[in-house]
């Protein structure tokens, strides 16, 4: 075999081969059903017509602790929520692991935080977190209301456990839901999260 068909295989395989994610920008996001922490069942679906947010979160994660303890991650939801924005936080970690809480558990936490999403879905098995490969708390993820994925990544460029770099941080979630509701294209579609590894089941 020559040099050249050598190489296009490999670059064939290369090709094939390649991580990629599970949920691209400007694909659609997947359908999933999941049971919050009151108790009710929610689907992506019944949230086609409106943005949604989903935001996976653990507790126990410092990254995480700092957008909710400094009162960042509260103000934003409270903020896109009232602008008619869907915010689903996601609790995908498996039980035995750091983050994993039981309903009444996330209720007390989410008063204590004066949290306001729309829900908390709880993922214990990681079904929907696998579904869209999270990775890390936060991972923030954003669907338009045609339900195709607009962003996906981290929720700002400060990775970092220190509530002063909030200050200053180019906010990658704001950014998208700013220039899709104003009908213009997402500058940044994809960036890499950062935080706590998800604490998914074994």
């Amino acid at each position: 075999m020559s040099c050249r068909r050598l190489l296009s295989l490999a670059l064939i395989l290369a090709v094939f081969t390649l991580p990629a994610l599970a949920v691209a920008p400007g694909s659609p996001a997947p359908d999933f059903k999941g049971t919050d922490s009151n108790g009710v069942q929610h689907s992506l679906s019944q949230y086609k017509g409106k943005f949604v947010v989903l935001e996976w979160a653990n507790k126990g994660c410092p990254y995480d602790q700092k957008h909710y303890l400094s009162g960042s991650m509260a103000n934003l939801q409270k903020e896109w929520t009232a602008k008619g924005v869907i915010w689903l936080s996601v609790i995908s970690s498996a039980p035995g692991e750091q983050g994993y809480v039981t309903p009444a558990e996330e209720n007390t936490y989410l008063k204590t935080m004066h949290a306001a999403p729309t829900a908390v879905l709880l993922d214990p098995t990681g079904a929907i977190g696998r579904l869209y490969e999270a990775k890390t708390t936060p991972h923030m993820f954003v669907i338009d209301p045609a339900g195709k994925l607009i962003y996906q990544g981290a929720i700002d460029n400060k990775p970092t456990t220190d509530q002063a770099d909030l200050k200053g941080a180019d906010n990658y979630l704001n950014n998208a839901l700013n220039a899709a509701m104003a009908g213009k294209p997402v500058a940044v579609e994809s960036t890499r999260p950062y935080g706590c590894s998800v604490k998914y089941a074994h």
